[in-house]
């Protein structure tokens, strides 16, 4: 079973300084049909206006990633951990216990784009731990990446569930093919571009939702970035 969830469908947040959209129910924005897929939980596709962001709060129980399309992101924790992240770089907190933490734009004139996406841990309680890498750009052409595994290997991201996190940009018309493996379900989002899969146009911020099927086939991408979640049942 295939299912589409359009850009101009999600949640949307808009302040005088951020502009957010939910691909799944997150703060205010609420609908029953589109609460979580499997232990994916939250992917905002958040903007945030130059010289602005998230003060310190809190989060427990959660693998958050961050994954940075545009500009530059400032970071703080209660972990005592201070990074600047930029256009590459993806991030991972395991919150584990409780953390408390800050996201800045530090630019006073460049917009910070970025997908920050969390995932429910295999066990609640956990340590907390921060964790961040740079993926090349050249890594990603016409493929897709590993950028976050439970092992954490090939310079991945390690996440304490069993989940596989990919991003490629593809830009031509050649058919990409993703196995899916029995016991497996695949939630695929557009992160810019358009790409045709599984028969279906996507464009920038779109999502689909594979259950039972057998294969996720890309093919006529014009400058797609894309991210693939291989979930648990």
């Amino acid at each position: 079973m295939l299912t589409l969830r359009k850009a101009n469908e999600r949640g949307h947040t808009h302040t005088d300084w951020l502009d957010s959209y939910h691909s799944f129910s997150f703060a205010e924005y609420h609908d029953p049909k589109f609460m979580r897929f499997g232990c994916l939980r939250v992917i905002n596709d958040d903007y945030i206006k130059p010289a602005a962001g998230f003060g310190m709060h809190p989060h427990r129980d959660m693998e958050i990633i961050t994954y940075m399309l545009e500009g530059e992101l400032a970071h703080e924790d209660s972990m005592g951990n201070g990074a600047v992240l930029h256009q590459g770089d993806v991030q991972r907190m395991s919150a584990g216990t409780g953390i408390m933490h800050s996201e800045f734009n530090p630019s006073d004139k460049v917009s910070t784009h970025l997908l920050q996406i969390w995932i429910f841990p295999e066990f609640q309680d956990l340590m907390p731990a921060y964790e961040q890498v740079h993926i090349k750009s050249t890594e990603k052409i016409n493929q897709l990446r590993l950028i976050a595994s439970q092992e954490g290997k090939n310079g991945a991201l390690t996440i304490h569930q069993d989940a596989l996190i990919f991003a490629g940009n593809f830009n031509n018309e050649m058919k990409h093919e993703y196995e899916i493996k029995s016991n497996r379900q695949i939630y695929l989002h557009m992160a810019g571009g358009t790409l045709e899969v599984n028969g279906f146009p996507l464009a920038n911020g779109d999502g689909l939702m594979f259950v039972d099927e057998k294969k996720v086939i890309m093919e006529n991408a014009k400058n797609a970035e894309v991210m693939l979640f291989d979930l648990p049942y």
